[in-house]
């Protein structure tokens, strides 16, 4: 290969019409920018910044040289300046020719201005070759490098830890994905030790599903906690539609007092139906929202004795005002003891499984007190006793039936392995405690409609003496 012709050829040739030996300063920078900004590009490709960029990167450390060296080729001022020798050079080293990247835009466009003002002097001499700097050339220039900047075209390196944290998330979504489709049912000694309930139950259980979507989806699958599931999701629809059905009658049919007495009932049937649902459909989240809804269960549970007290003192006690208040007043501190309980986070591990139905019972069968008193009061074989007390105490009796199961866990206690899927003790004690609550209702409902049939009381309510 041949040398590169002197500067004053190359501007020359460019420029024919203009004396050889009159070629001006600012023909010769211009001519100058062009190669270098050619020869930058050419040795580092992967680094490609625009050319008014470019030029300004080039010009600082060698115009002194430039100047004084008209005569050399300018292969050789630039080879002996940056290296060209060595290709492999990266940009880099060069950037010492700046303080500071973020002055580069200020730099650029006072570089530009005194290029103008040398062209100035040489118009007024009547030589050169003229190549004016516009106001439209400095919001050009300044918009391209603030560009560059912003773009990050001026970092050393490629991010390369922030590429690999992208490629992770992407591979942990698309295993979590393959896993959430692709999941089967494990054996009990499998289980992580926060999904392990019922020793007794040793097949058909599932693994981990750190996803809600997934966890609501394994309610269409077969596995132990498929009957749980799916019977008080539809007990908690049922009461959803009784509830919507009585509290939307006319007021000439129910007075609104008595939709706020049921109302009571029904948000507490509903709560405590949609929390166990929810619990045992997302117990295999993970450990914390495991325990979260479990402790929400167990609140349910509270809320629906309390629910179920209040309509039956409420017509119990309909012309007794003073014993009404003192018992619903036990009632809720009793209901609120038990939900603060029920928050105790080791209340909800396995081996307490008798006593959370032990406090559970307590509340429940701390009613006969106020049920005895009842029937003193009415009279045991009144029409009123005949017709709801019976329903109350076999609601009763159902209550303490379902917790018996749940405490005990029969039958799988006796056949393990056999009662994995239907059957287990628990889906015992769901269907139970719905069956409980539906008697309750015929209960109270009977209730009212005998408080109907014998109108408002004879003697007015007595004030509250303490």
């Amino acid at each position: 290969m041949g040398t590169m012709p002197s500067l004053k050829d190359a501007c020359w040739s460019n420029y024919p019409f203009i004396s050889r030996n009159s070629v001006s300063a600012e023909c010769r920078h211009h001519r100058r920018r062009k190669h270098f900004t050619q020869i930058e590009m050419s040795h580092n490709e992967e680094f490609a910044l625009p050319p008014r960029a470019m030029m300004i990167l080039a010009r600082p450390p060698i115009l002194e040289e430039l100047e004084s060296n008209e005569d050399k080729s300018f292969q050789d001022i630039l080879g002996s300046d940056i290296g060209l020798d060595d290709p492999d050079m990266s940009l880099r080293k060069r950037r010492g020719w700046f303080p500071d990247t973020e002055s580069l835009v200020s730099q650029g466009i006072d570089l530009l201005d005194e290029d103008d003002d040398e062209l100035v002097e040489e118009e007024e001499d009547g030589a050169g070759c003229p190549l004016p700097s516009t106001p439209e050339d400095h919001q050009l220039l300044e918009a391209e490098m603030t560009e560059v900047l912003k773009a990050g075209v001026l970092s050393d390196e490629i991010d390369l830890g922030a590429l690999a944290h992208n490629a992770a998330e992407q591979a942990e979504v698309f295993v979590r994905k393959v896993w959430e489709a692709s999941w089967n049912v494990c054996h009990y000694q499998k289980l992580p030790k926060w999904l392990q309930d019922n020793d007794f139950l040793h097949k058909g259980h599932r693994p981990p599903l750190p996803s809600f979507g997934a966890c609501f989806k394994s309610i269409f699958r077969i596995h132990t906690e498929t009957g749980n599931i799916w019977t008080h999701l539809l007990g908690c629809v049922a009461f959803i539609a009784v509830a919507s059905y009585f509290l939307t009658r006319p007021s000439v049919e129910i007075q609104i007092q008595e939709k706020i007495i049921f109302g009571a009932f029904f948000a507490g049937a509903i709560v405590c139906l949609g929390f166990s649902f929810a619990f045992h459909t997302l117990s295999c989240h993970s450990e914390v929202v495991g325990k979260l809804f479990s402790k929400l269960d167990y609140c349910g549970i509270a809320l629906l004795i309390m629910g179920s007290f209040v309509p039956w003192l409420y017509y119990g006690f309909y012309c007794h005002y003073q014993p009404k208040v003192i018992y619903l007043s036990v009632v809720c501190v009793l209901g609120v003891l038990s939900i603060v309980v029920s928050l105790w986070d080791k209340f909800s591990e396995p081996n307490l499984r008798p006593l959370r139905a032990g406090v559970f019972m307590s509340f429940g069968l701390s009613g006969i007190i106020p049920a005895i008193h009842y029937g003193l009061m009415e009279g045991w074989f009144s029409k009123i006793s005949q017709a709801s007390l019976g329903w109350l105490v076999l609601m009763g009796l159902l209550y303490i039936l379902g917790a018996l199961f749940y405490a005990m866990r029969v039958p799988e206690r006796w056949f393990p392995g056999k009662f994995d899927i239907w059957f287990q003790s628990h889906q015992i004690f769901h269907v139970l405690v719905i069956a409980a609550a539906f008697v309750h209702y015929h209960g109270i409902t009977e209730m009212a409609m005998y408080r109907v049939t014998v109108g408002e009381c004879t003697v007015p309510h007595p004030a509250i003496a303490f």
